[in-house]
């Protein structure tokens, strides 16, 4: 039986699929490290975030795909892979709906107040918080979405019925009934809330930082679910703790488990979540389903997968 290592966390849909078509699973505790040191004859691995280095890929003898079990690949030298003849996989078609709910859910937080309210009131303060902290409606708002692939799109579609205006950035323009194709400065510049949606790349790693800050309007909100990567972290605060911008919210850091020392924790005006954009049951089994399924293709079929990173692997 050819091993496939996978996170002890994977849904049990992808364990149960991998099973069904004749692969001995190597539960480990995520990272590579551990891998390697359980199955290092393994054909496949079903990665999360963790990065994998190029030595550590090396050192895997049989290993024919890294499929991840989500859309980013920052964590995965991908050119490296195909040039040693690894297929790299994402699973983009299974979260982008609920990421797109993530990026709503956190938009209402951010404009209604909701978590800091509630944390006023469990600490006994029903009125004086509330009274000194009011929200703002989203209608009549600017939203501006930063990358326009699936979740993007989705987070338009989703948006379109808040009566806000709807102004997308992307490399490529795309046709769309709802929201506004602008370019880059004047989506900083005039959006009341801008999200992140682009996957990080040479050009996008620390694109967003004092320069951007400062175009933002004082009273505009920041939101991030791609990768902390894009934004300059230190610059973020600074126009936090500045009142630059009115707030952010962040689900996703340049280190994580974001460190329980980072002066993010210490700040009214920036709601943080631990990585949850995709956390919900059924997305979970999606791209579960949707990176095992990538596995059975390359190990067992001998096929090219259906959503490779790189095409053409050998």
């Amino acid at each position: 039986m050819k091993k496939i290592v996978v996170a002890e966390s994977l849904a049990d849909s992808g364990k149960e699929l991998l099973r069904a078509n004749g692969f001995e699973i190597v539960e480990t505790d995520g990272t590579v490290a551990d891998a390697l040191v359980k199955a290092p004859d393994a054909y496949g691995l079903l990665l999360g975030t963790k990065k994998i280095t190029n030595e550590q890929i090396l050192q895997f003898e049989n290993l024919k795909i890294i499929a991840r079990n989500g859309v980013g690949f920052n964590n995965i030298d991908v050119d490296f892979c195909a040039q040693h003849g690894i297929w790299v996989t994402i699973t983009p078609t299974a979260n982008a709906s609920t990421v797109a709910e993530t990026t709503l859910a956190e938009m209402f937080d951010l404009s209604k107040n909701i978590y800091n309210d509630s944390t006023a009131m469990r600490n006994g303060n029903f009125s004086d918080y509330k009274h000194s902290h009011r929200g703002f409606d989203l209608a009549g708002k600017t939203l501006g979405i930063l990358g326009f692939g699936r979740i993007g799109q989705m987070v338009a579609k989703k948006a379109s019925q808040l009566d806000m205006k709807i102004i997308y950035n992307d490399r490529f323009a795309k046709e769309n009934d709802v929201a506004t194709a602008v370019s880059r400065e004047e989506l900083f510049k005039t959006a009341d809330i801008i999200t992140l949606h682009m996957a990080v790349t040479p050009e996008t790693a620390n694109s967003i930082g004092k320069a951007e800050f400062d175009m933002m309007k004082n009273s505009a909100s920041l939101i991030n679910l791609a990768r902390g990567e894009l934004v300059k972290t230190d610059d973020l605060i600074a126009a936090l703790k500045n009142h630059d911008i009115y707030g952010a919210a962040l689900d996703v850091f340049d280190q994580e488990p974001l460190p329980m020392d980072s002066e993010l924790f210490q700040l009214e005006n920036v709601l943080l979540t631990p990585h949850i954009a995709s956390n919900t049951v059924e997305c979970m089994n999606r791209m579960a389903v949707d990176a095992a399924g990538e596995i059975v293709k390359v190990v067992k079929d001998n096929v090219a997968p259906q959503w490779p990173v790189v095409k053409g692997v050998k």
